[in-house]
């Protein structure tokens, strides 16, 4: 075997490995829990951060009042242009593998070549892994100074970051402000 044929399919595998894990992690559970103060009263806070959340499509999916935690779930859509976009990656990827297996093995004809076929299934797999149900769990907790709130949120990472820029000048929420400030 040729070292051109050689270095030309080890490109190729190497770039179906990093579709598979590309494919993992835009799909990956990214839960994270964050603590958050206010000087607000904590059912001002609350009924602010309920209210943002159901205009955000989320619905309330219970509580445990001994705990003083309210829950909510919500539907996570995929994002369609990322499918389509892996769909293409996917099929020219499958494409030349299919032409690096023909001048390997020329007996195989023009086979290989529909190989490009497998492109659609890499958005099919995204697109069902990715779609799922969330949920996001606000726990209060007892206040450090007594007076204002605390409250203990636990959802997707994006989600807090939207909490935390969109909500912090209306209801005074202050975090570490590790979110924001994390490269990941």
């Amino acid at each position: 075997m040729p070292a051109g044929f050689q270095s030309t399919l080890l490109l190729t595998v190497l770039l179906a490995i990093g579709l598979v894990f590309f494919l993992r992690a835009a799909s990956k559970d990214r839960t994270t829990v964050v603590d958050v103060m206010s000087p607000q009263p904590p059912i001002t806070v609350l009924d602010g951060l309920s209210t943002w959340l159901e205009e955000r499509g989320w619905s309330r999916d219970g509580g445990d009042a001994e705990r003083q935690v309210l829950r909510f779930k919500g539907k996570v859509a995929s994002s369609q242009p990322l499918a389509v976009l892996l769909s293409v990656l996917a099929a020219i990827g499958s494409g030349c593998f299919g032409l690096v297996l023909r001048q390997l093995a020329p007996q195989l004809h023009w086979w290989p070549l529909l190989l490009i076929g497998i492109g659609p299934l890499a958005g099919a797999v995204y697109t069902r892994r990715a779609a799922r149900t969330e949920a996001l769990e606000l726990q209060l907790l007892p206040a450090p100074e007594g007076d204002g709130s605390a409250i203990r949120l636990r959802a997707h990472r994006d989600e807090l970051i939207a909490i935390e820029l969109e909500l912090a000048e209306t209801l005074q929420l202050a975090s570490d402000g590790s979110l924001l400030s994390s490269p990941i």
